[in-house]
């Protein structure tokens, strides 16, 4: 049986990794973070302020004690409720990739209990087939790997929604968002998993990356879901595929672009009297 993928963390990238080969490929993800994201700046200082205002006697008593200490918890605000947006994240997939398979879900933590009923409330508005779930994306011809969320089966009819009756079956790459909202650089991940060479399942079996009649997104939140179309073509995979030589660049090539020093100045001289003060 084949040996399965597994995946490590090297300069702050996932990196899928196959055990029979030794090959190593860097995740989607970590290639479409080269994206540039300046926002990002300005969230990460609202997310310190909001801290400092919404905590000034904690901060402040701590501030009298610790100094550095109070600097240390404020700038960490935004990974803070980065980690707790990712627990509530990876909770919730594993909850829907365990109903998508049909399994009989019980009470779940309150926190969860909101997405438990988008998603089943999805299911029956849509009600799709399963046909794959969180497997690996795997492409030697562009070199880059993935998890994707899961490959469904739904009837739509011509006006794009669900038509249980007559419609006609479309096999679409589908991804699950929990955050606020959807951005479009999901399109460039879902394109990537789309035009993969193969899957590789959990337990390192492969087999060719099917045909796709599309993509989409399933945003749930507490308030409520939206089952989203995606671009996945051509032009759309083109820059997700700039992003990965940019990857290489960053990685790599960056690092060999200067030589050594042609020619440089002398060291400064150390007078007497220097020598003695030391």
């Amino acid at each position: 049986m084949p040996g399965t993928i597994r995946t490590i963390q090297r300069g702050g990238s996932r990196w899928y990794v196959n055990p029979e080969t030794a090959i190593k490929y860097p995740g989607v993800t970590s290639i479409v973070a080269m994206l540039p994201k300046p926002f990002l700046v300005w969230w990460a200082a609202r997310m310190t302020a909001e801290a400092a205002v919404s905590n000034l006697p904690a901060v402040a008593s701590i501030a009298e004690r610790d100094e550095a200490g109070a600097v240390d918890y404020l700038r960490n605000a935004h990974s803070r409720y980065t980690k707790l947006r990712a627990r509530i994240g990876s909770d919730a997939h594993d909850l829907f990739e365990r109903m998508a398979r049909g399994e009989a879900i019980g009470r779940v933590h309150p926190d969860l209990e909101p997405y438990r009923q988008g998603f089943e409330e999805f299911l029956d508005v849509v009600r799709p087939e399963l046909v794959r779930a969180e497997d690996i994306a795997w492409s030697d011809t562009h070199q880059y790997a993935g998890s994707f969320d899961a490959i469904l089966r739904v009837r739509l009819g011509e006006d794009g929604k669900p038509d249980h009756v007559s419609g006609e079956w479309h096999t679409l790459i589908v991804d699950w968002k929990t955050s606020k909202s959807t951005y479009p650089d999901v399109a460039l991940q879902m394109a990537a998993y789309a035009h993969a060479d193969k899957i590789i399942a959990s337990d390192g079996a492969s087999e060719p990356m099917p045909e796709f009649d599309g993509a989409a997104v399933l945003h749930i939140t507490p308030v409520g879901w939206a089952f989203k179309p995606v671009r996945i073509d051509p032009e759309v995979f083109d820059i997700f595929l700039t992003l990965r030589k940019v990857f290489t660049w960053d990685r790599d090539i960056s690092k060999t672009v200067f030589g050594r020093a042609i020619a440089e100045s002398a060291r400064r001289l150390i007078t007497g009297t220097q020598r003695r003060a030391s």
